[in-house]
């Protein structure tokens, strides 16, 4: 199959799926835990449909970097703490489902920036990381966040960051560094953090969601 026809597939693949009401953890290889934080999109799934009105399926699913499986769900989350790796044909498949109307949103668990950075120059060889300002509709959804992104979990001391990836004006990636969303949105007992913390974090994750798939 040639690269246009691949693309022509995608587009056909994902304008079929565009109103599903799923989403999807990525499975990616390399050997770092994307299966970490399994109680957080089962929470934020229920946050969304509770507060924004979504009727996501109460459970995420699976779904393998290369695989055209991905092309089912409007939202891909993708975390972990270790290496991430994509093989040409993996970035391939995760251009075209970008580039094709998807979102990626990829939350750094701590550990996983400078592997996650080297491999996707892979799927974006022409666009680097920039910084999503904070007057983004990213920030103003149902929830409004002036200050951008907002920190939950601490690790370095260093400040949140929200990095993203463009596309004709459109965020087509989210890459949170240092703020550690997912942690938020796990069980309470998980990692102990404050109620208004984790609800902070879950109104940002509700945000995402929501910016996903209205764009």
């Amino acid at each position: 199959m040639t690269r246009s026809q691949f693309t022509s597939y995608a587009l056909f693949l994902f304008s079929a799926f565009s109103f599903s009401q799923e989403i999807a953890l990525l499975k990616y290889n390399g050997g770092g835990d994307w299966y970490a934080n399994p109680t957080a999109l089962p929470n934020l799934i229920e946050f969304c449909n509770k507060n924004i009105h979504t009727t996501l399926k109460d459970k995420p699913e699976t779904v393998e970097t290369g695989s055209s499986d991905i092309f089912q769900y409007p939202f891909i989350h993708m975390t972990g703490h270790g290496n991430v790796f994509f093989s040409e044909t993996e970035a391939e498949n995760l251009r075209n489902y970008l580039l094709s109307g998807g979102f990626l949103h990829v939350d750094d668990n701590y550990g996983m920036a400078p592997f996650f950075k080297k491999e996707i120059a892979k799927v974006f060889p022409d666009k680097t990381l920039m910084e999503v300002p904070v007057n983004h509709p990213i920030f103003n959804q149902t929830y409004k966040f002036p200050n951008g992104i907002p920190k939950i979990h601490e690790h370095d001391g260093e400040p949140p960051q929200a990095l993203g990836i463009f596309d004709n004006n459109r965020l087509i990636l989210l890459f949170t560094y240092e703020t550690d969303l997912g942690d938020g949105w796990e069980d309470p007992e998980v990692h102990k953090d404050p109620e208004d913390v984790r609800q902070i974090a879950l109104q940002m994750g509700a945000n995402i969601i929501q910016y996903a798939f209205e764009n």
